[in-house]
């Protein structure tokens, strides 16, 4: 699916190709602490941006990058470095109703106080870093 979305400020905007509709959530330490939650976000192919002066990356970690804009604050994508994939944050999407949680990893770190719904697949951290290893 084809979809646009934008920061809190509007001064970056994107227009994503190939978007998934499958959702995932990330409870782990890094996630929690940059988007102030667990990041919910869909994977995408090819994303164009506009605003890219105030389009900021950190590198967070040797395997990924978090993408936010400059102005705002707002998170906007993580990037997994050594797959080249983007995983574009859902609350950024001008429409989020095609989009349902597909799965959550690192349940295990999981402060507490929340909880999704529904019966979908759950990874602790050691697990979804031994699938990703098995790949």
């Amino acid at each position: 699916m084809n979809a646009t979305g934008k920061c809190l400020c509007g001064a970056v905007r994107f227009e994503a190709e190939g978007v998934d509709t499958h959702a995932h959530a990330c409870h782990c330490d890094m996630c929690r602490a940059w988007s102030g939650g667990p990041l919910l976000a869909v994977s995408a192919g090819n994303v164009r941006w506009s605003g890219e002066s105030d389009l900021a990356r950190y590198d967070s970690s040797e395997w990924g990058a978090r993408g936010f804009c400059r102005r705002c604050g707002s998170s906007l994508f993580y990037h997994l470095k050594p797959a080249d994939q983007y995983l574009l944050c859902l609350g950024a999407f001008d429409d989020q109703s095609p989009f349902a949680l597909a799965d959550e990893i690192f349940v295990d770190r999981n402060p507490g106080g929340y909880a999704f719904a529904g019966e979908h697949p759950r990874q602790t951290g050691e697990e979804f870093l031994a699938s990703l290893e098995s790949d």
